[in-house]
């Protein structure tokens, strides 16, 4: 599913919690230098760039379905092969990526079972295949607040907890579900600090994803109720929210 907006609104939004949990993604995945990693739905290159600092830039490819995000990684990184495309549809000959991995993706796959199994259709015998997703279920995610004050002030509202692989073992099942038998798992937080509520509000306003979506459908009435649904969630900044994503990963095996 592509993402309306801009790669900068997004990043304003979700890069404050995309950037470090990338890094602790790598760190678990352990990337090598001179191996070729694909990242599936790479958004504006969060795990791109991670990517190419450790395998190098010239052996990373990304792919996204929003152009804007397509653009953006191509302007930041013109060495990375980058590609308009679906998880589900990878322009890939089999078996052609040391790494395949998608951060903050499956749960936005249109078939996450079909994505995942062209992952690791790509994925050379010996490779990695890993995915990681915020763990919205348990509200334990960096939006769980938000969704927590929408609850309060709207019943009836559409949380994200209800998106493929987000809640605790949902995700090992999908790979699973895909050909992927017997996959690793473990959960990754990373903790964001922000200065003012303000500077945790304002990126909500610019329209992104299901909560900035839920935020521009509320009249001026409804999105004031809501702001201060969620200051008074909230402790007196500077305040940090700790984030946590389920996290697998599926050694391809050797043939």
């Amino acid at each position: 599913m592509p993402f309306a907006g801009s790669a900068d609104a997004y990043t304003s939004f979700m890069g404050r919690y995309s950037g470090p949990l990338a890094t602790a993604f790598a760190d678990l995945i352990g990337p090598r230098a001179g191996q070729r990693a694909l990242d599936v739905g790479c958004g504006p290159g969060a795990l791109t760039g991670v990517l190419a600092g450790r395998v190098g830039t010239e052996h990373v490819t990304a792919i996204d379905p929003s152009q804007a995000f397509v653009d953006a990684v191509a302007r930041r990184w013109p060495a990375v092969g980058v590609a308009r495309g679906s998880a589900e549809q990878l322009p890939f000959r089999d078996a052609t990526f040391d790494l395949t991995l998608a951060q903050l993706v499956v749960h936005f796959m249109t078939d996450p079972v079909a994505g995942l199994a062209e992952m690791a259709r790509v994925t050379r015998p010996g490779g990695t295949v890993a995915a990681t997703v915020w763990d919205h279920s348990a509200d334990r995610g960096p939006l769980s607040l938000f969704w927590t004050a929408v609850r309060a002030t709207d019943a009836a509202a559409h949380d994200e907890s209800g998106l493929a692989g987000v809640g605790e073992g949902q995700l090992a099942a999908l790979f699973e579900r895909a050909g992927m038998p017997g996959p690793s798992a473990t959960a990754l937080t990373v903790q964001v600090t922000h200065p003012t509520f303000e500077q945790w509000w304002d990126p909500f306003t610019l329209g992104v994803g299901p909560a900035g979506s839920y935020l521009a459908r509320l009249d001026e009435p409804g999105r004031a109720r809501l702001r201060q649904a969620c200051q008074n969630l909230l402790p007196t900044a500077p305040f940090t929210v700790d984030a946590t994503a389920w996290t697998v990963w599926w050694p391809a095996p050797v043939k």
